[in-house]
């Protein structure tokens, strides 16, 4: 009889050999459970306890095509599924990952304080849209700075286009992406170009179309809701077979594909009140993982709730998360750049969010929040820099914008060089968004594939009430059209203008500054420390055992006089000529201890 945890993954796994296979479903309500083959064959699982079903010696092969048979009476996809080739409704397909030949035996991984991470969406990155078109640009990023690469999700979606939130096989690789094998050849070149690979896991809900886990068993639950669908059954009646089926599947990425790290989404939406929180569980397991292989598998945690409980160690009570998004150091940003008020940015505007953000990263760390309208937020003391990812542009950040437009096409060319430093250059973990490195002008918008007519008339719906505070007159993309996706893919490099070529310059500049300063390594947040200089000006002192730095932000529209002090340089100015600004040289900027901060600039200042 099996454990509660059962010890084998759910779905088809190939045997040593190739010509048998293991089959493991979970399905604790169900009188008789098959697998049947396309051509109407059938095998029978065997009732293993706990609602789990098994055999030991399928007669399937490489290749074969398959559904599970559910009391002779639903046939269905493989909820464990590893490819679905002819997508979400048809048969699943088995394969085995263990026949990749890697080349990463020396990759150990890289450490959380180092990474600088690069988020892209699969389809619209390359002109390929999909893997093989990233492993194509891989000496690009690599030349930028960066040195891990954030996938969106690649879970099993409705159609070709999709973000990947409406994924429905969480084991099944997109077969439009180019399906497992090719994954994998990704993962094997980015560890071979010393990049890591984070990949975005949803495991708060699973999309509306495809999604066939209610059939086999309790996965959901109606003691919660989240705003994307059913909540996950992490803590009713039956969750561990649930949480098995979860558990399984984040170790399937870190193992069978050589994944780094994982990006979790919205884990505020995991709603779990048992003695150990699903997360808490998942980075004991990738604990245990890591201390097997010896290398270093990290989990990244997008979280809304300002609560440091995610990210403490499991003896502070937390569920030890090594990182999480900080959504709130881009709406401080954002709002002061911008100037919008709307919906969530009503509490944020001026330059003191944005500084209380450099020093805490939280800006509602326990004080009241007059948007959600409570007191809000926990402290931050003594929490590590790099365990909090910045950013000033992301997928939600921008494709939730009603006409999904970037910064780029918000700001002037100076602006979008100052934005640029003041994240990559402040004391947490740094992401950029595919194309702001060199200010993309295509928007990045919501798109989908969906086959289902009333579900397509929702979204349409859903969108206009999810994001009425921000619609004002605006019109949303219509998310079904081909046109809404070819809209949103990157342009090609050889359109670029002399300024976008130039900005990408910056951007490499300023991470090269970054990664050869001892001033962004071990606990750098210690080593900053950020002040109003005036309405619209930050400095940002940085000092350690070995080097010092002034980071003088200037984000209004008048030049501004600062008292610099004895001894310090001019190391870079985002307003000179060379980077396609205002000011002929450095030198021009220098009056005694004096230094003239342009507009919409940072002067980098260094002894």
């Amino acid at each position: 009889m099996s454990t509660i945890y059962h010890n084998l993954r759910p779905g088809i796994s190939v045997n040593a050999g190739g010509r048998t296979s293991t089959g493991v479903v979970w399905a604790p309500f169900a009188d008789a459970v098959a697998v049947e083959k396309d051509d109407g064959s059938k095998f029978p699982l065997m009732r293993a306890g706990y609602g789990y079903w098994e055999n030991h010696e399928l007669p399937l092969k490489e290749g074969d095509l398959y559904l599970i048979n559910i009391d002779n009476q639903k046939k269905m996809p493989d909820p464990a599924s590893l490819l679905q080739p002819g997508g979400v409704h048809s048969h699943s397909m088995v394969i085995s990952t263990d026949a990749f030949v890697w080349n990463d035996k020396q990759w150990k991984g890289i450490s959380d304080d180092e990474l600088i991470i690069y988020e892209l969406h699969t389809g619209t990155f390359s002109p390929g849209g999909n893997f093989r078109g990233i492993i194509q640009k891989l000496a690009y990023l690599k030349d930028i700075g960066i040195n891990a690469i954030e996938l969106m999700p690649v879970a099993q979606f409705p159609g070709n286009r999709n973000w990947g939130y409406d994924g429905v096989f969480p084991y099944a690789v997109q077969n439009s992406y180019g399906g497992p094998n090719d994954l994998q050849k990704l993962v094997d070149a980015c560890h071979n170009a010393g990049l890591a690979v984070i990949l975005d896991v949803v495991y708060n809900h699973l999309g509306p179309e495809g999604n066939y886990l209610e059939n086999f068993g309790p996965y959901f639950t109606d003691k919660y809701k989240t705003p994307w669908g059913k909540a996950v059954n992490f803590d009713d009646a039956w969750c561990d077979g649930v949480r098995h089926f979860f558990l399984e599947n984040a170790l399937f990425w870190l193992q069978d594909y050589h994944i780094d790290g994982l990006r979790l989404d919205a884990v505020h939406a995991i709603k779990d009140a048992g003695a150990t929180h699903f997360l808490a569980g998942l980075k004991q397991k990738v604990n245990e993982l890591n201390k097997k292989t010896g290398r270093h598998h990290f989990l990244i945690a997008e979280v809304d709730l300002n609560d440091v409980r995610y990210i403490n160690p499991f003896e502070k009570g937390g569920y030890n998360m090594d990182l999480q998004w900080c959504d709130e150091f881009h709406h401080a940003l954002h709002a002061l750049v911008t100037g919008e008020e709307d919906g969530y940015y009503s509490d944020f505007g001026g330059i003191g969010p944005l500084v209380k953000s450099f020093n805490n990263a939280y800006v509602y760390d326990g004080i009241y929040s007059p948007h959600r309208r409570k007191t809000f937020g926990s402290k931050t003391n003594g929490q590590p820099g790099h365990k909090f990812v910045v950013f000033a542009q992301n997928h939600d950040q921008t494709g939730n914008r009603i006409m999904g437009e970037r910064l780029s096409s918000m700001v002037n060319f100076e602006m979008q060089k100052l934005i640029a430093a003041a994240y990559l250059l402040s004391p947490f973990t740094p992401m950029l968004f595919m194309g702001e490195e060199y200010g993309e002008q295509n928007p990045f918008l919501y798109f989908t594939s969906h086959s289902d007519p009333r579900l397509i008339k929702n979204i349409h719906e859903g969108r206009k009430e999810e994001f009425k505070d921000f619609m004002g007159e605006q019109k949303p993309h219509d998310p079904q059209a081909e046109e809404t996706f070819r809209k949103s893919e990157l342009t090609p490099e050889h359109l670029w203008s002399s300024q976008q070529g130039r900005l990408l310059s910056w951007y490499k500049k300023l991470l090269r500054l970054r990664k050869n300063s001892s001033l962004w390594k071990g606990d750098f947040r210690s080593h900053f420390k950020a002040d109003i200089l005036n309405d619209q000006t930050i400095l940002i002192m940085g000092k350690n055992h070995s080097n010092e730095i002034k980071l003088v932000l200037n984000f209004g529209t008048n030049p501004f006089e600062y008292k610099s002090g004895k001894g310090y340089n001019i190391a870079e100015c985002s307003a000179c000529k060379e980077w396609l600004g205002p000011v002929s040289g450095k030198a021009e900027l220098l009056k005694k201890n004096k230094v003239l901060i342009p507009a919409e600039s940072i002067v980098i200042l260094k002894r």
